[in-house]
């Protein structure tokens, strides 16, 4: 099992520490548990405070940690869920987090920040030259206080090199069946989110575009195409602009891009479409051919048979298994019936 740390924080928002502690909790329980058979855990789950008392909630609820932070040495993932909007009381109040994050980072544990938790982050050094997000409205404010750090606030959760962030309250779902899903493969998160009645994680807050997570690489020509790249992927781009966007001949530029991403350009280009599709048949009704269209593909064919050789179901079969229910009234169902 890995071990999980939920880290608790006075006059935050409890369910940025709640949803995280029940769906780790869950994750090869709940499921398992609804079918009869035998509990298989993935996660070991514990909470901390800065000193292992009891918080309390931005509205009143008080949680009481398994133990205090410098208590546990050694973990797997760190969850920091949210703390009071005024940061530099914040901050002062828990400073004793922030060494603490180093260490845990440092020693290899994945570190994530749900909502204004990724400030922390961010006040710890961890985030600077990373790409991050957090809550819409808090963006500004981040960028501000932050300019080393990448801010993405379209994106419901980003992940670099070890370093994730969820933007909003309800995205500490997103985050935590995203790492279920990373951690322990797509059956046991889809089991998980059936079992909790929760939908597969959202990545981008349009839909229409998706962050590809590249390996973390200090080049700022590459990561200036990379950002023009995640916003214009649907046109048709040229190598040689894009060489020229980085200030670069042609084959350096490539020579580059791959080491500091790990991919060719186009193969850089097809991840986001793909990626950009997927959450669109995640959210929306609109027909495959459309979407199709959208990501830049106008051959649907082509777009169906490369969307199936890389996520290994087709466009229709992914809707099918990932898009929301939809639930309807008595009256639609048997209208329904009837035609």
């Amino acid at each position: 099992m890995l071990d999980v740390t939920v880290v608790l924080l006075e006059d935050g928002f409890s369910s940025t520490a709640v949803m995280p502690i029940e769906i780790f909790d869950s994750a090869g329980k709940l499921w398992n548990a609804l079918h009869d058979h035998p509990a298989q855990p993935a996660f070991r789950v514990r909470t901390v405070s800065l000193d292992g008392g009891a918080v309390r909630s931005a509205h009143g609820l008080g949680v009481v940690p398994h133990a205090a932070m410098e208590s546990v040495e050694r973990t797997d993932l760190v969850i920091v869920s949210t703390s009071s909007l005024d940061l530099d009381l914040a901050f002062v109040a828990n400073s004793a987090l922030l060494p603490w994050l180093r260490r845990q980072y440092e020693a290899g544990a994945l570190v994530v920040g749900v909502c204004m938790g990724a400030a922390y982050l961010a006040e710890a050094g961890l985030l600077d030259g990373r790409t991050a997000t957090t809550h819409w409205a808090l963006s500004d404010k981040f960028a501000a206080r932050y300019p080393k750090v990448n801010w993405r606030p379209d994106l419901f959760i980003t992940e670099d090199n070890r370093l994730l962030c969820s933007g909003g309250v309800c995205a500490s779902i997103d985050v935590s069946l995203y790492l279920v899903e990373k951690l322990c493969g797509h059956e046991i998160a889809v089991q998980c989110a059936k079992s909790l009645l929760l939908p597969m994680p959202r990545i981008h807050q349009s839909g229409y575009a998706m962050q590809t997570v590249a390996q973390s690489h200090g080049d700022e020509r590459i990561r200036g195409v990379e950002a023009y790249l995640q916003s214009n992927f649907h046109n048709d781009i040229s190598t040689q602009d894009l060489a020229s966007r980085a200030g670069l001949g042609e084959r350096t530029f490539v020579r580059h891009f791959k080491a500091a991403t790990g991919q060719l350009p186009a193969g850089y280009v097809q991840a986001l479409r793909i990626q950009a599709a997927k959450a669109m048949l995640e959210r929306d009704a609109k027909p495959v051919q459309a979407i199709s269209t959208d990501v830049g593909y106008d051959d649907v064919a082509f777009f169906r048979s490369l969307f199936k050789r890389i996520v290994k179901m087709t466009p229709s079969e992914y809707r099918a298994n990932f898009a929301p229910l939809n639930v309807r009234s008595q009256t639609e169902l048997e209208a329904s019936q009837l035609n």
